[in-house]
């Protein structure tokens, strides 16, 4: 079989013993040129030492630092301070065997001569027993050589790769171990994500912060990866800290988030039920979309990664959709989570004059969305619906669309309640049904600033600095507010319209034909006449 037999991008999903599987297949089909992708080069040539005294090959090993160096058996002799001498080198090489390059791919860069050697050898090679093997952080596969070579995405370690890590590090002489019950599982759980090193240096600095491998470290081990997954450029790692309770109102939403609480677990698969693929969060900016995602992760118990369109996009070809595809690959190694993505408007609308970077990236998500398998929960939110391409919001891809839409009079003084105690302040001391008359037409946001202004107007009263903040404190800060709702009456009541019509549920209530009940064009100002001006 030759190398476009089996051509492609493979990801090789769950442990090194999967990926080792598939190395062995390539080796013994004759593959003569195999792109892996991985930072881990010392997991690669691991592997792949193993294969090759396992099959009485040869492996050999060049960079541009070293330049050959035989790993197993014997082979190259020469020394090749470059690129084309090396592959020279390969291919009088009298023996059957593996040629691992290491970061091969700027080599190329540039240099159409060693393209065509490379594509010249490959082609030459499929007589022989010898495979030319590049690892690279990146994939930078030149378009000629695209019909020569198969490309294998290699993800993260999963738990069986983690455990054998941390049993290797647990036998080490004076490794003390006071773990309770499922202790061990939630260190490994913590861990999914990292590379195979970056787990092991993990794992060794929990050992000896405490001189004991205990449940404390499992906080260790998060913080470590917040910090690893941060670097990563387009995710952020966080820890959701936020109740159903720190939310107002969104009865409906909050229902529906409740009786699939118990959706990851194993007696929900075994139930039968599929796993829960994700919403959309749509409407008014300012009502709570940002929060309901943390809350989520915060209910479900699942780790939260924010992803950060804007991130994903290089400047080089074929950088952004690269980008895009390892953070939705570290994703579904954290699985099962939640993976919020904010604002996806901002990065996936239709149009702009990027060469059609924007698409390519949009097509890559939407298909991930499509088909991912493991258990990543998607929460994406969107201020501008008119700019987001309809493909996204069709059925399939999400379970259910919310619209979020101005708070009901019952839901502002939920979310006056809500505020008033995160602030240390009981809701009974203010009159909480004047101010959510007062508030309407505002959304959650613009309530919780006029708190802010109000403790602020009180804690600075020059007759009485530092007194506690009132009602009228806070009616009076409601009146120097000037709503989004009045700003930009347009904007809102188009973005209202999409409830009205029925192409979203509704946050707060069940049917489309109370929406229409509940959409008032704001014209009044309650707090004074018409057009927001004050009597």
């Amino acid at each position: 079989m030759t190398s476009e037999e089996g051509l492609g991008r493979i990801e090789a999903k769950g442990s090194l013993m999967n990926l080792e599987k598939e190395l062995e297949i390539y080796l013994r089909s004759r593959f003569t040129f195999i792109y892996v992708v991985t930072a881990e080069e010392e997991r690669i040539v691991r592997m792949l030492k193993r294969l090759c005294e396992q099959t009485q090959r040869t492996l050999c090993v060049w960079d541009h630092a070293d330049y050959f160096q035989q790993v197993v058996g014997t082979g190259v002799s020469a020394t090749a301070k470059d690129p084309i001498t090396a592959l020279e080198a390969i291919e009088k090489a009298n023996c059957e065997g593996v040629f691992l390059l290491r970061d091969f791919h700027q080599c190329w860069e540039n240099q159409p001569r060693v393209t065509r050697k490379l594509k010249n050898l490959s082609q030459r090679l499929k007589y022989t027993k010898k495979t030319i093997i590049v690892v690279a952080p990146v994939t930078k596969v030149p378009e000629e050589l695209n019909d020569e070579c198969v490309v294998v995405e290699v993800p993260p370690p999963g738990v069986e790769d983690l455990t054998r890590i941390l049993d290797q590090l647990l036998q080490s002489p004076n490794v003390r171990i006071n773990l309770a019950a499922g202790d061990k599982e939630r260190i490994l759980q913590a861990a999914l994500g990292l590379s195979s090193s970056q787990a092991q240096r993990i794992f060794a600095k929990a050992i000896v912060s405490h001189g004991v491998l205990d449940g404390r470290d499992i906080q260790l081990i998060n913080e470590a990866k917040k910090q690893v997954i941060r670097q990563s450029g387009a995710l952020e790692y966080f820890t959701a800290s936020e109740r159903i309770s720190d939310v107002g109102g969104l009865d409906i939403l909050k229902e529906w988030l409740g009786t699939r609480e118990r959706a990851f677990s194993k007696e929900a698969r075994a139930y039968g039920l599929p796993t829960p693929k994700g919403i959309a969060l749509l409407g008014i900016p300012g009502t709570g979309k940002s929060l309901t995602a943390k809350m989520v992760a915060s209910l479900w118990r699942l780790p939260l990664l924010r992803l950060d369109i804007g991130a994903l996009f290089g400047s080089l070809v074929g950088e952004s959709e690269e980008n895009a595809r390892k953070a939705l690959s570290l994703a579904e190694t954290v699985a099962p989570c939640v993976l919020w993505i904010d604002e996806i408007e901002k990065g996936l609308a239709v149009g702009g004059g990027d060469g059609g970077t924007s698409m390519r990236v949009f097509g890559t998500i939407l298909s991930w969305l499509q088909e991912k398998k493991e258990p990543v929960f998607v929460v994406a939110t969107a201020n501008k619906i008119s700019l987001l391409p309809p493909e996204l919001l069709r059925r399939g891809r999400f379970d259910e669309i919310f619209f979020l839409d101005l708070p009901t009079t019952a839901e502002r003084r939920a979310i006056f309640q809500v505020h008033l105690r995160k602030r240390g302040r009981s809701p009974e001391n203010y009159d909480v049904d004047a101010l959510a008359k007062a508030a309407e037409g505002y959304v959650g946001a613009e309530i919780e600033q006029a708190v802010i202004d109000a403790m602020y107007v009180a804690f600075d009263d020059p007759t009485e600095p530092g007194r506690e903040f009132t009602t009228l404190d806070l009616l009076s800060a409601l009146k120097k507010l000037v709503p989004m709702s009045r700003s930009q009456r347009e904007i809102i009541e188009d973005l209202r319209q999409w409830l009205v019509e029925g192409r979203a549920q509704s946050a707060s209530f069940k049917e489309a034909d109370e929406a229409k009940d509940h959409f008032v064009p704001i014209l009044l100002d309650p707090l004074g006449g018409q057009d927001g001006s004050v009597n």
